[in-house]
């Protein structure tokens, strides 16, 4: 939520009246953006900034925080929200932030909101960002901890059998490539439930090209996530950074997919849904007009982040409910 995005004229983006009183308040702030800070300031600045415009907390049955062992034996941390004691469903959930920032703080309303929405459990999952983590250990990490959830999440009251997977904008390539391996694997996964997700190995699309000045998400501040996270510029062609790079998709698990039309990784997102469904694959795609990037955390603001709320609750609701 942090920058310093130049105010969009209503011909250039076509905002809702409340998505641009947003982006004028963000501006008028004056916060430097992420891109103009250190790594480690970027995370400060990010969470500093992460709950401002987001509804209040739900009250939940459980809140417990745990961890889970990567391959390389570190304590992946993880949070578990979930209405009730029962053996519930769950979402395996990966927070966005360019690889580079957020955590299981900056998402923690978003988590409370989509198990308060859905009655499912949520499994917040706080993976390593770069630049001391490079690709493709947030993969790596992402994958552990869906793999030990799926494998032995009764352990911590949980059913095994009803799972999804999600995440915004990096986390919902995070969620897209464990889609992929789930399937390879032969685990269940009833759904994949992808929020403006990144999906490309090069940022050249129109949508790219159209907000390469935001608003919020520019093409500076992408530049600076992706070059704390990759190690050479072969990693972008592996289908771990870039799902659509995938040989192929076929029987992956149904998707939902959320998007911003004022965003620059849309055009990747409406791609990423057109590569499912070539291959079979049931998506529901809902582009929601007039907002930016980053919206769904947004709202106290706009109306539209509480639709994209209640749709992704319901997605979730419908695939795991039995």
């Amino acid at each position: 939520m942090t920058g310093n995005p130049p105010t969009p004229s209503p011909t250039q983006h076509p905002l809702t009246a409340r998505m641009a009183g947003v982006v004028e308040r963000m501006a008028r702030a004056g916060h430097p953006a992420l891109d103009q800070l250190s790594p480690d300031e970027a995370k400060a600045s990010y969470e500093n900034g992460a709950g401002v415009l987001e509804v209040p907390k739900p009250a939940l049955a459980r809140i417990e925080d745990f961890s889970i062992a990567a391959r390389d034996g570190f304590a992946i941390p993880a949070r578990l929200y979930a209405p009730s004691s029962d053996a519930l469903p769950a979402l395996v959930y990966f927070h966005g932030g360019g690889f580079t920032v957020g955590n299981i703080r900056t998402h923690d309303t978003l988590c409370r909101v989509l198990s308060s929405k859905s009655g499912c459990a949520v499994v917040s999952v706080d993976y390593r960002l770069a630049p001391a983590h490079k690709f493709p250990t947030a993969s790596d990490d992402a994958w552990d901890a869906f793999h030990f959830i799926a494998t032995r999440g009764a352990s911590l009251g949980l059913d095994e059998r009803r799972l999804a997977v999600g995440g915004d904008s990096a986390g919902g390539t995070l969620a897209a490539v464990c889609a992929i391996l789930a399937r390879d694997a032969g685990l269940p996964l009833a759904l994949q439930m992808l929020i403006y997700p990144g999906t490309a190995a090069h940022q050249d699309t129109a949508s790219h090209r159209r907000f390469a000045h935001g608003p919020l998400l520019t093409e500076a501040m992408i530049d600076f996530f992706f070059d704390q996270y990759l190690r050479t510029s072969a990693d972008r062609d592996d289908w771990r950074f870039a799902p659509l790079l995938a040989d192929d998709v076929d029987g992956v698990a149904p998707a939902w997919i959320g998007l911003a039309e004022c965003d620059p990784v849309v055009d990747e997102g409406i791609a990423y849904a057109d590569k499912l469904r070539a291959a079979g694959v049931p998506v529901d795609l809902e582009i929601y007009r007039g907002v930016i990037h980053e919206f769904i955390k947004m709202g106290r603001a706009v109306p539209e982040a509480l639709q994209a709320q209640d749709d992704a609750a319901r997605a979730l609701k419908e695939a795991l409910t039995p």
